[in-house]
């Protein structure tokens, strides 16, 4: 069974007389029977698609991190015998996943859902040489999905690999900005941004002044999507709301207008306490957010961009176009020779 380590908060809340323990995270491990076996399941995690962070080895263990854009945690009661696995995973095409496995010569203990197209659904079980049990499972793909189905949802994914981003970071209150930055930059790279390259950084001087900086990135069409960076602190006067509207107007009009995904990612806060919690304390990381939210708007911009191609290729509406424009043409330049002609007394 996979080991489940719980990072909790530094500071227990009493609520109703008992004791709220404030969970930051779940770190989820598997444990494989042996170094033979870590090796070939590393193997297929990655051919498999998950991008893999951290490997170390010590005198105790050899571990490997892999870096997923979205994960469940299942607490599950059995009602009936069942031989445990010691890794559980949903794939989108559990078929080639099944092919990927059979193609590195691993044991496949059960194929559950049986070889026919007929079943929506397939899981197989995987045994490692010295007995290191996985589970694959997942939803097949159909090919015969209508047209409407595929058109009526989109949804970005969290991949940065071959895009582009451009940071807008103000200068002022940099004691929160640069760790807001930081955690950005952290964002990027584990969604697969190229290091150094991916993200170029471009500081102003204000908050004021991340709008106009941002759509100038913007309309260089360079870049996949803008994040903006900046934090903003309630004062004594009403120079913070000015402020406040002025910049979140600045860049949602530049987003709209540009067609290039922004990312807002300027704190609004009314002490420096709210502000460090979000810059990487109990509130987590809001450059983190931002970034992340960068990336899929940029993915989901893509997609949208290529189906409505297709559709248009498909249906042949640019060539349609194009036609009834030559036609229109063709018949306005012959009435003007018509109209050119003179006229016989």
């Amino acid at each position: 069974m996979p080991l489940i380590s719980l990072i909790k908060g530094n500071s227990p809340q009493r609520h109703r007389g008992t004791e709220k323990i404030l969970i930051k995270s779940v770190d989820v491990e598997s444990l494989a029977k042996s170094s033979k076996d870590f090796t070939a399941l590393v193997k297929l995690l990655e051919s498999l698609g998950l991008r893999k962070g951290f490997v170390g080895e010590n005198d105790i263990s050899r571990s490997a991190t892999f870096l997923i854009s979205q994960a469940r945690f299942n607490v599950i009661y059995r009602k009936k015998p069942w031989d445990d696995t010691d890794l559980s995973l949903t794939v989108t095409d559990p078929d080639t996943a099944f092919d990927i496995v059979k193609g590195q010569g691993l044991k496949i203990l059960e194929d559950g859902s049986g070889p026919e197209p007929s079943h929506s659904a397939r899981h197989f079980t995987v045994q490692f040489p010295d007995r290191t049990r996985l589970m694959i499972m997942g939803g097949r793909v159909d090919d015969n999905v209508l047209d409407y189905e595929q058109m009526a949802s989109f949804e970005g994914k969290l991949s940065a690999t071959g895009k582009q981003f451009g940071i807008v970071v103000s200068r002022f209150n940099s004691f929160i900005t640069e760790r807001l930055l930081a955690g950005a930059i952290d964002g990027l790279v584990r969604c697969g941004a190229k290091r150094f390259e991916a993200y170029p950084i471009t500081r102003v001087p204000g908050a004021f002044e991340i709008p106009l900086a941002a759509r100038s990135l913007a309309l260089t069409g360079k870049y996949d999507a803008i994040i903006c960076i900046g934090c903003l602190l309630r004062g004594d006067t009403a120079h913070y709301d000015v402020i406040v509207n002025e910049v979140t107007r600045g860049i949602g009009q530049s987003a709209q207008e540009t067609g290039v995904p922004h990312a807002f990612g300027v704190l609004t806060c009314d002490n420096l306490e709210q502000a460090i919690d979000r810059a990487g304390l109990k509130m987590g990381n809001k450059g983190f957010e931002a970034a992340l939210a960068a990336v899929e708007m940029a993915s989901l911009k893509k997609a949208i961009s290529s189906q409505r191609s297709a559709v248009t290729k498909k249906r042949g509406f640019g060539r349609r176009t194009s036609d009834v424009g030559q036609k229109r043409t063709a018949r306005s330049r012959s009435s003007t020779d018509k109209s050119k002609k003179p006229r016989g007394r």
